[in-house]
């Protein structure tokens, strides 16, 4: 599977504006993410899980401010020019962090199973980046230092998972792994979803248009020029509205 993916991840960070947006993204999903783990902390009972969480914020905030400064830096390197229309999120995904997930209402063993697949995941999909980005050594080496991470994260959560859970831990890994899967089903459909309008819309805009256009311009030719005469019951005085 990573052979196969490893010319669509060359194709989406081939262009340099794409991949300086793509890191600019990742910024966002990865300070959102840290926000997040501090509301974690807040609510868990867990001293241990509150202070691991609150090492993972400040770990995401880190990542955030690695994948923006380097985002940057390759925007002011660029010409001015309009972003590329092909963004293809679902193509480099990067961190989902807990993915909307709200942390008011999840148990500790649902937060620690969603952010175990999620760093495992992202863990997977910057390995395959770091393979494609040769050209671009300072954007590789951000995404080493952030795997570095990564691994840290994916080890800790399923540790603590067994900890918190120890006999209900598989049952929530594969509810999460469900809820994953679902979102990324939702992302894939709004995806499509904005292509087949993008699609619909163009052929109105250059067949119905043009097609009522001619139609009336058609039935202009057939009305007569100038002023045409008012029939008499129609010209009465304007007491009423019809």
């Amino acid at each position: 599977m990573r052979s196969l993916l490893s010319p669509l991840h060359r194709l989406v960070w081939r262009d340099a504006r794409r991949r300086a947006y793509n890191l600019l993204r990742f910024a966002e999903v990865e300070a959102d993410g840290g926000r997040d783990l501090v509301r974690a902390a807040e609510f868990t009972r867990d001293p241990l899980l509150r202070r691991l969480f609150l090492i993972h914020a400040a770990d995401e905030q880190l990542h955030a401010d690695l994948f923006r400064g380097r985002g940057l830096a390759l925007l002011r390197t660029l010409p001015a020019g309009a972003q590329s229309a092909f963004r293809a999120d679902w193509l480099a995904p990067g961190e989902r962090g807990l993915d909307d997930l709200r942390v008011d209402d999840a148990p500790d063993d649902a937060l620690l199973a969603f952010l175990h697949l999620s760093e495992k995941a992202a863990a997977k999909d910057f390995a395959d980046y770091i393979e494609v980005l040769g050209a671009d050594p300072p954007t590789r080496d951000v995404f080493e230092k952030v795997l570095h991470d990564e691994a840290f994260h994916m080890k800790y959560t399923h540790v603590q998972l067994l900890r918190v859970s120890p006999e209900g831990h598989r049952k929530l890994l594969w509810r999460a792994r469900l809820g994953r899967f679902w979102k990324a089903y939702l992302r894939l459909a709004g995806a499509l979803a904005g292509a087949i309008g993008t699609i619909i819309l163009t052929l109105q805009y250059f067949v119905l248009i043009p097609l009522f256009a001619l139609i009336a311009q058609h039935a202009a030719r057939r009305e007569p020029p100038g002023w045409a005469p008012v029939a008499p019951e129609r010209n009465g005085a304007l007491r009423r509205q019809y």
